[in-house]
């Protein structure tokens, strides 16, 4: 009786564990069929899943909830990004490491779409005495137009990987980047009419939105999202705040808010967050582009008062 206990057992454990490997088979299976296609943001990522949905295993190469600006690439990452059939990182020097390695199935998107070079915007007045003559401004996805260039560039990338899906990845590109027009109407709308034409933030990741929408941005720190400003340039910035009668004061997730919250206390003026969409926070990450540029722009409009 026991004997007959014992086969049983063995057999049921058998039968498991090759249940348990062949599910491992198809598992690995699946993920060697399928080509990888990492990119460096969330702006990039978003139209990516977007288009390919699941054709592709798409990753970022920042986890949801790190910087882009001081992000310290691991090896293992290296190894996956050394690997991937694909891989687009931002370009204009928002990414430092990509120096580090050399693939030749890496893609420069900055090459592909229209930069902002601090010195010719007029929209923009930094504060900052260290600001480079030829800096450009490389948060070009808030820029509606060029994430549609963005969406053309990675459906044509999309379509050499994978040449029978071509059909599937226009369809897509077609609805995103009519997603993307609604959307560009609707804010040119929506800034009309505003009351004030100035905000302040703590590093100027927003000149896009600036220009396209024309409003003016007066930023602490410039560029960088983290060097210390003179007292001379807080004496300029609460000068602004005063004379345009600022009532909030806009940082970014991934800055400290230290300095602005002082700044703001003395101005007595509210503090908000503006994302400029580089990465998103762990709480944003089943949030796409469209909903949180919409919170940008709902919290922007409030500031400049528009109707």
């Amino acid at each position: 009786m026991d004997f007959k206990k014992i086969v049983i057992v063995l057999l049921v454990l058998i039968f498991v564990a090759t249940l348990v490997l062949f599910k491992q088979d198809k598992n690995s299976d699946n993920i060697s069929s399928k080509q990888s296609v990492i990119l460096s943001t969330f702006a990039l990522y978003d139209i990516s899943k977007f288009i390919a949905k699941d054709k592709f295993e798409i990753s970022t190469v920042l986890p949801f909830g790190s910087d882009a600006h001081s992000f310290e690439l691991t090896p293992k990452k290296m190894a996956q990004i050394q690997d991937a059939d694909l891989f687009v990182y931002s370009g204009a020097a928002l990414e430092p490491w990509v120096s580090k390695f050399s693939s030749q199935k890496s893609l420069d998107m900055s090459l592909h779409v229209e930069l902002i070079h601090m010195q010719d915007d007029e929209h923009h007045h930094s504060h900052h005495e260290h600001e480079d003559e030829e800096a450009v401004d490389p948060h070009y996805w808030l820029d509606l137009k060029n994430m549609q260039k963005m969406a053309d560039v990675l459906t044509d990338e999309f379509t050499k990987l994978s040449p029978d899906n071509k059909n599937f990845f226009e369809t897509n590109k077609k609805e995103y980047v009519s997603k993307l027009a609604d959307m560009d109407k609707r804010y040119e709308q929506e800034f009309k009419e505003c009351k004030k034409d100035t905000i302040v933030v703590n590093h100027n990741a927003f000149s896009y939105l600036g220009k396209k929408y024309s409003f003016h941005i007066e930023s602490i720190n410039g560029l960088s999202n983290d060097s210390m400003p003179s007292p001379s340039v807080i004496k300029d910035i609460l000068h602004v705040i005063e004379h345009e009668k600022i009532s909030v004061i806009f940082f970014e997730s991934f800055a400290s808010d230290k300095l602005i919250k002082s700044i703001a206390k003395d101005a007595n003026v509210k503090v908000d967050t503006l994302q400029p969409l580089g990465n998103i926070t762990k709480d944003e990450k089943d949030l796409t582009y469209f909903q949180i540029m919409d919170e940008n722009i709902k919290k922007i409009k409030q500031a400049l008062e528009c109707r």
